[in-house]
């Protein structure tokens, strides 16, 4: 299989899986390089699906046969590592680093992070070069074309989002990269050309997508959950609530599922009505490698990620944790582990957006908006279904902190903790942080060091 270097530094195999029968089975069944010709529908199909097979949310690697190769949940790491919920209990030294908020330009993780990213921002790239041009079959109605344009609009949204997180400002390419000197010497955006790069996305997305409910990929709906999210970390408090209103209100699609458990257990559980979209993994052919980083030996893993002292004792707080505590289990010597994976040997769907962060988000813009009651009202949908009575908080103070303490107990092994105390300017108090240089991550070593002008986070250098 042909393979080029997307951005710098890395040469990326650029995959995608045939098209199946069923429109919601996104699962890599053969191989087609992003150079190859898109001419019809069934090639258009194959390249929209490649964006989900690679997405890095799980993080399952995959080769040329389908099969998985193995990796490792790079981006969602940074997120549970760095934010306190989670320790590391193995003995490499680089994963370390994210718990210490110290982390160098040439640790792995970061460098996996960056090229899989980026991987998923060709594929998409890819889409919407490639399929306008197509001409000849019938079987790709307009509504169709528009529908893969829109996904992929979506997907590198989404990309692009997780980039400005993660690194602040970086090169925003939108056109494929076939050779490995396409992009060299471009240079780093600023982190607002990166969350403009994300909002045109999100509005080209929109038309051209429909409003149907779809838990796998893109449709309308889902733009309107990362709209949300976007419009919440830009502080845009009026256009936040009133995305995240959008699909709280469509309750025949989406709710919160009771009790808290209910969406990922038991393990048949796929795409429930809380989730908004999830990343499918089969055990099979794609493994999610959250199994084996969160799992004790004796059930098939490493524990080499384990949950933190302080996210435990919150958990097991009936006052704060409720019904929450069933995302923990302790083993026969007394050792914690994380139970939100733990299908064997990795089926684990990932979450990347549920209805419960909706109404979490609203629940903040309405606070800041001195919309108190409300606000609370929205905390307590999510308290509720947790097993938890009302909240007390009454000031406007008093509720944005409970907020932020709910966010971090409803997602405790998901990847939001770091990123909400990086958006709200805590990480440095909460987390004794004395650089905030250090919100963001280092540029990687590697790609510097093939491309001089990516200039370096004033942190690392």
């Amino acid at each position: 299989m042909k393979a080029y270097r997307i951005y710098i530094g890395f040469l990326l195999a650029l995959i995608a899986a045939a098209s199946c029968d069923d429109y919601l089975d996104v699962r890599p069944k053969e191989t087609i390089p992003d150079t190859n010709p898109i001419f019809d529908k069934t090639s258009a199909e194959q390249a929209v699906r490649a964006m989900y097979n690679k997405f890095y949310y799980g993080a399952a690697s995959y080769s040329e046969n389908g099969t998985t190769s193995g990796g490792s949940p790079s981006f969602e790491a940074i997120g549970y590592l760095s934010g306190g919920n989670v320790k590391w209990t193995g003995s490499q030294s680089q994963i370390g680093e994210f718990e210490k908020h110290f982390v160098n330009a040439e640790n792995s993780t970061v460098s996996a992070t960056w090229t899989n990213i980026y991987r998923v921002v060709n594929l998409a790239n890819n889409v919407l070069a490639k399929v306008p041009l197509i001409t000849g079959d019938p079987t790709l109605t307009e509504a169709l074309r528009d529908q893969y344009l829109g996904e992929a609009y979506f997907v590198r949204a989404l990309a692009y989002f997780d980039l400005a997180r993660v690194w602040g400002g970086v090169p925003i390419i939108t056109k494929p990269t076939e050779v490995a000197t396409d992009n060299v010497g471009i240079g780093r955006g600023t982190v607002e050309e990166a969350y403009a790069q994300v909002l045109s996305d999100l509005e080209a997305a929109e038309p051209l997508l429909p409003e149907t409910t779809d838990r796998y990929r893109a449709t309308r709906k889902t733009v309107w959950a990362l709209r949300a999210r976007y419009h919440l970390y830009q502080r845009e408090w009026a256009l936040a609530e009133g995305y995240a209103d959008k699909l709280i209100a469509d309750e025949a699609s989406y709710k919160l599922v009771a009790p808290y458990n209910s969406f990922f257990f038991p393990a048949t559980v796929r795409g429930s009505v809380e989730s908004v979209l999830e990343i499918f993994f089969n055990g099979t052919t794609e493994i999610n490698n959250h199994f084996t980083s969160w799992q004790i030996q004796a059930n098939g893993g490493t524990r080499q990620w384990a949950p933190s002292d302080e996210i435990v004792a919150l958990l097991n707080n009936a006052g704060i944790g409720g019904n929450r505590n069933t995302l923990i289990a302790k083993d026969g010597s007394g050792n914690w582990y994380n139970n939100l994976y733990y299908r064997k040997p990795g089926a684990d769907p990932a979450f990347v957006i549920r209805i419960a962060e909706l109404y979490l988000i609203r629940a903040e813009a309405r606070a800041q908006r001195e919309k108190l009651t409300e606000a609370v009202d929205d905390l307590d949908a999510v308290r509720q279904r947790a097993g938890l009575a009302g909240s007390t908080a009454a000031t406007q103070q008093e509720i944005l902190d409970a907020i932020e303490l709910e966010r971090r107990v409803e997602f405790a092994f998901e990847h939001h903790r770091w990123f909400d105390l990086v958006r709200t300017d805590r990480a440095a108090a909460v987390l004794s942080i004395s650089d905030k240089g250090r919100y963001v991550m280092p540029i990687p070593a590697a790609e510097r060091l093939v491309d001089k002008t990516l200039e370096q986070n004033d942190a690392y250098k």
